[in-house]
């Protein structure tokens, strides 16, 4: 079974910082913070929905930074999804927080109500970068909280963004190695998407600030995306989730509703051509043999990659052929 969650949203609660390009609002699309009883009712209907299936995932606090929020309201929460993990509805709880608020006490609580999964936002590893998006934390810091987080027996999830104040390609590819020099169970990457009614919005509008384009968030996603599977760590989450307030209230930056898809097909394209370059194949027809659950990433969005390929001078049919693994592919010449 896929990852999966029963999320819930609790925006802007914790944050003692706001970062240059947070507007939870507009990125969770909710206004009000769950109670225990919107715990309990999404929990009733995520048991009906996924069935069987529900035993294999979490209740899931996402939004805000959890572990930061009023201790009472957080354990509140938490006694809610709690009694639904120790009779193996559910396989745990994950929460969402910040470097600097999962200290041992904390740590002890949460293993306490049953939670499994801490996904930290990190989004640089460069400390100036942190700096000038006012992250309020240090690179040093993540490190520290990744430690014990994994040493306390929680699996381990980190989040990175690409485009943020002062960031680089160059930059993003370094915190994603700091990234997974730490070991973490998944990643998550979001792209900076410019929103009204922040600092980096506010920055954008007086032109001291230019977002990435699609093209280039695709092209540094995919190269991330590639780097961190190869690595064997999971990307769980490419791009940001849909929802009517993100589009009201963006002004800019590379978000696109099948962002994730956009950045498989480039990783495929990559792929291939690196492959006819080092077979030193010439400018020719070509089949390339693709598992039929990878024919869409291969063709690319509006068949993108075939068109690329034949620009090339490799027009190129995608034949499905379920002997193939999958995101593997197999290239046939076709002289003549």
């Amino acid at each position: 079974m896929k990852h999966a969650n029963v999320a819930l949203f609790v925006p802007n609660n914790g944050c003692p910082h706001a970062c240059s390009f947070c507007n939870q609002h507009s990125i969770t699309g909710q206004q009000t913070q769950p109670t225990a009883e919107d715990v309990r009712r999404a929990a009733g209907i995520a048991l009906r929905s996924l069935g069987a299936g529900a035993g294999q995932a979490e209740i899931a606090f996402f939004g805000g930074s959890f572990t930061a929020v009023e201790r009472g309201y957080m354990i509140s929460l938490l006694e809610a999804a709690a009694p639904y993990v120790r009779d193996g509805k559910f396989a745990g709880i994950r929460v969402s927080t910040r470097p600097d608020a999962v200290d041992a006490e904390t740590l002890s609580l949460l293993k306490r109500y049953g939670v499994t999964t801490i996904e930290l936002g990190v989004q640089s590893m460069d400390d100036r970068v942190l700096a000038r998006n006012r992250r309020g934390h240090t690179a040093e810091q993540v490190a520290d909280a990744s430690e014990r987080i994994r040493s306390g027996g929680f699996s381990l999830g980190l989040q990175m963004m690409t485009g943020l104040l002062g960031d680089t390609d160059d930059g993003a590819g370094k915190t994603a190695e700091r990234l997974a020099a730490l070991r973490p169970d998944c990643v998550r990457i979001y792209p900076a998407i410019v929103l009204r009614g922040t600092e980096l919005g506010n920055a954008y509008l007086r032109g001291e600030y230019r977002p990435q384009t699609l093209e280039e968030a695709v092209r540094l996603c995919a190269g991330l995306l590639d780097f961190f599977e190869r690595n064997r760590i999971p990307v769980i989450r490419l791009g940001l989730h849909a929802s009517p307030e993100l589009e009201r209230d963006m002004l800019a930056g590379p978000w696109h509703p099948a962002f994730r898809e956009l950045c498989e097909s480039r990783r495929f394209f990559t792929k291939v051509v690196r492959e006819l370059r080092l077979r030193k194949i010439s400018e020719q027809p070509v089949r390339i043999r693709v598992n039929p659950k990878d024919v869409s990433q291969a063709t690319g969005q509006k068949k993108r990659n075939l068109r690329q390929l034949s620009r090339m001078g490799y027009p190129a049919e995608i034949v499905p052929d379920d002997t193939v693994r999958r995101g593997g592919f197999s290239i046939i010449e076709t002289r003549g």
